[in-house]
């Protein structure tokens, strides 16, 4: 796989995101639904932290504000760290698998940091109303941006059983996170990875000779 074709797929990828990302932000209030089907909801929120909505601020002695900067940062030098390793492999003439692999996370990676850098400097807050792109009064400043998250997957929404110990009478929801696109690329990308660890990790000239 060449360099043209792991741009296309991460342009195709990075699109789509933002395509999504925009609508649902200039379309929906903060917490406002559509029930899809009874397992899929598209729910809008807003993802301050890392992953699952997590803050830096909740496990070090930092602000917010401060835990949201170093995490912006620390994507950057992420995204910076993935290009190279994509770059690298695509000039190794790397597995299609690995490269296809890397390029989805790659785009995931980029799609959150266009998020995180950009989002709070040309919208508006979403809380009890519904957000303008380039607004003149944006809810942040640069690398101050939230992730905007839709995709809601909740398979199984029930009630534990009143006898069950801890936890009876107490929701069961699964799938409970609220995800994008961005998030399902580099979930993909690392799913590729792990499943076809030995074809991702085999150089394209072995895969070759064994086909």
């Amino acid at each position: 796989m060449n360099l043209r074709k792991s741009l296309l797929l991460i342009a195709i990828v990075l699109l789509v995101d933002q395509i999504s990302k925009i609508y649902i932000k200039t379309n929906f209030i903060l917490g406002e639904s559509v029930t899809v089907f009874s397992w899929f909801k598209i729910l809008f929120i807003e993802n301050e932290g890392a992953a699952w909505g997590t803050k830096l601020s909740d496990i070090l002695p930092v602000s917010d504000s401060t835990g949201k900067l170093i995490l912006t940062v620390f994507r950057l030098f992420a995204i910076v760290g993935i290009g190279y390793w994509l770059y690298d492999i695509i000039r190794k003439n790397a597995s299609r698998t690995l490269i296809i692999a890397v390029s989805l996370i790659f785009a995931g990676a980029f799609g959150n940091i266009i998020d995180s850098l950009f989002y709070g400097m040309i919208f508006n807050d979403s809380s009890n109303q519904v957000a303008t792109i380039f607004s003149s009064e944006p809810y942040g400043g640069l690398f101050y941006g939230k992730v905007v998250d839709m995709l809601y997957f909740p398979i199984i929404d029930t009630r534990w059983p009143e006898w069950v110990p801890v936890v009876g009478g107490q929701i069961f929801r699964f799938f409970e996170p609220v995800f994008n696109i961005a998030d399902t690329a580099i979930s993909t990308g690392v799913g590729i990875l792990i499943v076809f660890n030995k074809k991702a990790f085999g150089s394209a000239e072995d895969q070759e000779v064994k086909s």
